[in-house]
């Protein structure tokens, strides 16, 4: 069976198979991503109204790729105060209606495992219907290496301290050569895998991520989808699937040619069909700017992420979201782009169709 009678009969790609998608022109691939997005979403553009904040940039590690910590290019080290954070929330809550609080940041050892649960619980004691999102596996490895705790304890006191999901950060690119060359000493592969494996075995969700567009290849793309497939197919606990697109200011990579906006697209595209068992495809704008997000709307990707409000990892290396975006704007770039605004909760039950 060649490829296309492959895309059309539906069935599971196989990693050779993924790998020659890229071959395939856009809009082909565009026109069989946009079916699966049909097929699952119809015309609805799914977006939640939330708050990032990152409490700290002082970090033990050294990635290549990041220009957040400000062990390496940020000159400005800072550390936020429970109070901060709550007034902060306090002022998004009462004036800006959000629904979820993001919460990552970098590994810093000498906050204290205790300040980011405190955090946590914090957090719920004065929002209890505000869904926190927080620690990535990466983190979370960061925390039972330093305080000399098994994964499973942590895990089981982020949600004794009131965290509600996982977001997908520090997966980067799965190829352990890559990771060793721009992420050297962050979490391994297989152990971002098994985080989040234990987590859905406790009954919780969270998202993936892959960083693309700096020093990996198609190849190492195909083979991060692919072992998501194959732990979704386990344990069914990824809400979502979100590329991250490479930044490429003030880092250590020196990455001389950016990706084209045809390959960004593609990429969607084959996220949407390689990953067939993950029901939503989230073209994060934080990162590939909310014209081109809007657009991969039609290869298929169905969900923008958010407001977002304030936003200072993917800023620091050049991105445009350190304000996030008004609701106001948000609806009227989706209706204007042809698709239904839904604002949905961190679980994608749907809350408001506009």
């Amino acid at each position: 069976m060649n490829l296309i009678d492959k895309l059309e009969s539906g069935g599971r790609l196989s990693y050779e198979e993924g790998v020659a998608l890229y071959e395939l022109d856009l809009f082909t691939l565009g026109h069989y991503a946009n079916l699966k997005r049909r097929q699952r979403h119809g015309n609805k553009a799914f977006f939640n109204i939330n708050r990032h904040i990152n409490p700290t940039n002082i970090c033990k590690d050294i990635c290549k790729f990041c220009a957040f910590s400000a062990n390496r290019k940020n000159p400005n080290p800072y550390t936020m105060s429970h109070d901060e954070i709550l007034t902060i929330l306090e002022n998004s809550v009462q004036n800006k209606g959000i629904t979820e609080v993001h919460i990552v940041s970098a590994h810093n050892p000498d906050t204290g495992l205790e300040w980011y649960l405190e955090i946590f619980s914090k957090v719920k004691a004065r929002f209890p219907s505000l869904h926190v999102k927080a620690l990535t596996a990466a983190e979370i490895n960061f925390l039972s290496e330093q305080y000399g705790l098994s994964v499973d304890d942590i895990i089981v006191k982020m949600i004794e301290y009131g965290v509600d999901s996982m977001p997908g950060g520090g997966a980067e690119i799965f190829d352990e050569e890559v990771r060793a060359y721009i992420c050297k000493g962050k979490v391994s592969s297989q152990g971002w895998l098994d985080i989040h494996q234990k987590w859905h075995e406790k009954g919780k969700q969270s998202n993936a991520t892959m960083l693309f567009g700096h020093v990996e290849k198609r190849e190492h793309r195909i083979d991060h989808m692919i072992r998501l497939r194959e732990l979704q197919d386990k344990t069914g606990g990824f809400n979502a699937f979100i590329p991250l697109v490479y930044q490429r200011e003030n880092n250590y990579l020196h990455v001389e040619d950016f990706l084209s906006s045809t390959e960004i697209l593609k990429t969607y595209a084959i996220s949407r069909l390689m990953c067939d068992n993950i029901a939503h495809i989230k073209a994060y704008w934080a990162t590939s700017t909310i014209n081109l997000a809007l657009v991969a709307l039609e290869y298929g990707a169905d969900d923008l992420d958010g407001t977002i409000e304030a936003e200072a990892i993917q800023s620091a290396a050049g991105a445009s979201s350190a304000k996030g975006l008004s609701l106001e704007t948000f609806l009227e770039l989706i209706e204007t782009s042809n698709f239904t605004p839904v604002q949905r909760d961190s679980l994608y039950n749907e809350i408001k169709t506009y």
